[in-house]
């Protein structure tokens, strides 16, 4: 029996492929601000309009969630993908965008409890081919993951194979028969389109939620640090500002923690850069994600948090394209060298360099660690 639902939220044509630009363009993925909302909804007008359902008649109530940006957002969020050319002063273009809704929110159709719902993707028919759908569903990836979703869930009709493709590409997975997803020439109403449903799952282990920090646990962050570090070595009073200077760090880069799934109980912390950006000088490259300051509750040890939150960093750098994860550790912290071996890292000699502490202690050596993604 075949499934219908609205119209298919993403919008990816498969038509042919336009000229690239004369020079490499800087792609930006970014949340939309209310400045941008006009060419969210110009980009996503063009995208639908060519797509291989543009031909259909669409709804006055399907415009109007089209053009509702604002309300889009405070179900979740909206990304704009924007591309300018090095140099350029004229400013950059959108030239794709998607919205992510929280189950139970007006925008969401699939979603259930803890899962977001990806909708409206769409790229400009200008700038097709480029790669730009897929850095937005990444970029999506990784928002609904700090919300703590356990999933991501979207739907498209059965003729949008370029989307289809990418879904699919990027770890999706069916939900529905492909019987459910036929569809025909006679279709001729945009509400009454087949669709196949998607779901890709977000957490990395059972009774274990990763999300970024919230502001009203910062402080127990903060304790639970350096609880971790202090059990186990000597730190100095500078090291120790650092471990609990979480606020900061939750501000400038962004600061995840484990929590238990059932209980909410706080298990362990790590912190990443935000996408394009480094925390440290260790990487050598736009390629590169650095990683700092892993906790492991004393009390959680055992329940393989620190592998967790370390995998967590590998995903980060899959999702974002990027090459390599490297990371600095004093040779002291044995119980993290082991973890970090077991996990496929090795010593990077390379970038092993001699510190000097500056307060009476020995020079040591700071040991350098990667891994490939």
């Amino acid at each position: 029996m075949t499934q219908t639902a609205p119209v298919p939220t993403q919008a990816v044509s498969a038509g042919p492929e336009p000229a690239r630009p004369a020079e490499p363009a800087v792609l930006r993925v970014r949340e939309a601000v209310p400045a941008d909302w006009p060419e969210v909804v110009r980009v996503s007008e063009a995208a639908f309009a060519a797509g291989p359902y543009g031909h259909l008649q669409v709804g006055e109530e399907r415009r109007r969630f089209v053009r509702d940006v604002e309300g889009r957002a405070a179900a979740g969020a909206v990304l704009v993908a924007e591309r300018g050319s090095p140099g350029d002063r004229g400013g950059a273009e959108i030239v794709g965008t998607l919205s992510i809704a929280r189950a139970g929110t007006g925008p969401s159709r699939l979603a259930t409890g803890d899962e977001a719902e990806v909708r409206l993707l769409a790229v400009s028919p200008t700038a097709q081919r480029l790669g730009i759908a897929k850095r937005l569903m990444q970029a999506a990836s990784e928002t609904a993951l700090g919300w703590g979703a356990s999933a991501l869930v979207l739907d498209t009709g059965g003729k949008n194979l370029a989307a289809q493709a990418l879904y699919e590409g990027l770890g999706y997975r069916r939900t529905n028969g492909a019987d459910d997803a036929s569809d025909t020439e006679a279709v001729a109403d945009a509400s009454r389109i087949p669709h196949i449903d998607y779901r890709l799952p977000l957490q990395l282990a059972p009774g274990v939620v990763v999300r970024l920090v919230r502001p009203n646990e910062i402080d127990a962050v903060s304790a639970l640090s350096l609880r971790a570090y202090e059990l186990e070595y000597t730190i100095s009073g500078h090291y120790r500002d650092d471990i609990v200077s979480v606020a900061e760090r939750a501000e400038a880069n962004q600061v995840w923690v484990a929590v238990d799934a059932l209980s909410g109980e706080l298990l362990g912390s790590v912190v990443t850069p935000k996408p394009g950006e480094h925390l440290t000088t260790l990487p050598e490259s736009d390629e590169e994600l650095d990683f700092r300051l892993l906790a492991v509750d004393p009390g959680a040890r055992g329940r393989g948090v620190g592998a967790i939150l370390t995998k967590l960093v590998i995903e980060l750098a899959r999702r974002r394209g990027l090459r390599r994860v490297v990371m600095n550790s004093g040779p002291q912290m044995v119980r993290a060298h082991r973890l970090y071996e077991r996990l496929g890292f090795s010593i990077l000699e390379s970038r092993v360099r001699t510190v000097d502490p500056g307060d009476g202690r020995p020079p040591f050596q700071l040991l350098a660690f990667t891994i490939d993604v």
